[in-house]
């Protein structure tokens, strides 16, 4: 089964999103880098087992992006957990054998962004499709995993919400993923994080 990468929390307020998360879990997330041109930046926490989350908001440092920001996080008024990835090795055989089972992850692209002591960071990924529940792919290749060396907190749970479970489950089911799906009105991604400073559920 294709595992856990990383979880994505946006956010309209990225400074505002960290001192949160801080404060609530006792462990304070790591600055990951810019997105050039995309007009944001990242913070990452380790959840153990090569997983992350990643906090991303708006980039005051750059200039406003010609396009929308990625995520929605132009639109958001809160914190979100809009959506996750899965890490596979060999990205273009994974999209070639979910089409081949009945679901269409997109086609892998190239993305990067600087880290703050001057690196460039690439992968390949998918776009997430179903409101973020079914995943997108991402295929580091010779990068070093962002997981290496952050500070950590125990992810002690991780499921999906959505209308029409069933079919959730089999498009996650195309992709090798293992994730419970509980039937709600809107399609929603629930983590439940603990730190020395107590348990945060993120949604």
């Amino acid at each position: 089964m294709n595992r856990l990468d990383h979880l994505v929390l946006a956010t309209p307020d990225l400074p505002d999103a960290v001192a949160t998360v801080t404060r609530l879990l006792g462990v304070a997330p790591v600055a990951g880098g810019r997105h050039g041109g995309r007009g944001t930046r990242n913070f990452l926490l380790g959840l153990g087992d090569g997983g992350y989350l990643e906090i991303i908001g708006p980039d005051d440092d750059q200039p406003a992006p010609t396009l929308p920001r990625p995520f929605g996080i132009d639109e958001l008024a809160e914190p979100r957990v809009v959506t996750w990835a899965v890490r596979v090795t060999d990205i273009d055989a994974v999209v070639a054998e979910a089409r081949v089972a009945g679901y269409d992850p997109g086609d892998a692209f190239e993305m990067s962004r600087d880290t703050p002591d001057g690196q460039a960071l690439r992968w390949r990924l998918t776009l997430s499709r179903d409101a973020g529940v079914v995943p997108f792919l991402i295929d580091w290749g010779a990068t070093a995993h962002p997981s290496a060396n952050l500070p950590a907190v125990t992810l002690r749970a991780f499921e999906a919400v959505h209308p029409d479970p069933a079919a959730t489950s089999a498009r996650l089911g195309t992709l090798a993923v293992d994730l419970a799906v509980r039937p709600g009105l809107r399609p929603a991604l629930i983590a439940t994080l603990d730190g020395p400073n107590g348990t945060l559920t993120l949604l």
